[in-house]
């Protein structure tokens, strides 16, 4: 270790003893009782010292206020070099930035928001070559376009550059936007797999929904398909009672809303009743002769005596 590293670590004596010079000026730049007792300092290097103060300021909780002074070499005057705000090792500190495309997420836009694409954004690729010289083989092409030229001098007065509205020849952008094929982007095969990931994962074979299900959207008389190659694998729900309704959903997906699913059972009939509570039974007053235990003969001895 050098003689130079060794002077660097040791606070200088007469600007570690500045103590209240530094407070003056933290005092300074600071609003008026907000600086603290004194916290310490710290060697920046020959005779440049540090001195920190707590930081009484509402919302800035474990701040300091750090103010640095140094002196010449062999002077006796101790002057500021400058004095900050610093967060200490307990501070209160706001999150790091992010960048706002990696801070956005599904459902964030509402109703006016703009979500500018990146030039490179690797979801999306030119919707046609971009270049406006077609190839040789197209109709626009300047060979073909050279022998229509002279087909038509043939049969009107003058070139078509001599008419008063010269015809312009056909781009390969022009005959796009022409055909309502004017994107200039369209989805790349990265833009693709990512999309169809997201909808497997929302609206897939492993979500509880479809382990549950009695068939897979495949079968289903509500699942509208969809064109391009995302059709082999996704369609669109038209079921208002299934959870996915308006959603793009895998063929592996499924819920109970499926249209071939159980046949709904007929609701319970009761069971006849018992007692039939329509008609009146019969019930007479007196017993039947003979339903006793005491025989219905008439004895005249017992008679006169009173028994029945």
């Amino acid at each position: 270790m050098s003689a130079a590293t060794t002077r660097s670590r040791t606070p200088d004596r007469l600007c570690a003893e500045a103590v209240d010079l530094a407070r003056a000026a933290a005092e300074e730049v600071a609003a008026p009782g907000v600086v603290g007792e004194h916290e310490g300092l710290v060697s920046e290097g020959d005779r440049v010292v540090t001195h920190f103060f707590g930081c009484h300021e509402p919302g800035y909780r474990g701040w300091r206020w750090a103010v640095t002074v140094a002196r010449a070499s062999r002077a006796k005057i101790v002057t500021i070099d400058e004095a900050v705000l610093l967060p200490g090792p307990d501070a209160v500190l706001a999150p790091e930035w992010v960048p706002w495309s990696e801070r956005l997420r599904p459902g964030d836009m509402g109703p006016g928001d703009l979500l500018p694409t990146d030039a490179e954004d690797l979801r999306l690729e030119p919707g046609f070559s971009g270049e406006e010289e077609p190839t040789p083989g197209s109709v626009v092409s300047e060979e073909l376009a050279e022998l229509a030229e002279a087909e038509d001098a043939e049969v009107t007065e003058g070139t078509p550059a001599h008419l008063v509205v010269a015809p312009a020849r056909g781009t390969i952008a022009a005959v796009a936007e022409e055909l309502g094929m004017r994107r200039a982007r369209v989805l790349s095969r990265y833009g693709l797999h990512t999309a169809a990931d997201r909808w497997e994962e929302g609206f897939g074979a492993k979500t509880p929904m479809a382990q549950a299900a009695p068939a897979s959207c495949v079968s289903c008389g509500f699942l509208t398909p969809i064109g391009g190659s995302l059709g082999q694998a996704f369609g669109v729900c038209a079921n208002e009672f299934s959870p996915a309704d308006g959603h793009v959903v895998s063929l592996a997906y499924g819920c109970g809303g499926h249209s071939e699913a159980a046949v709904m059972p007929k609701p319970p009939q009761p069971a006849p009743p018992v007692i039939d509570e329509t008609r009146v039974d019969p019930f007479p007053l007196r017993p039947s002769p003979d339903s006793g235990s005491v025989p219905a003969t008439e004895d005249t001895s017992s008679a006169e005596l009173g028994h029945s």
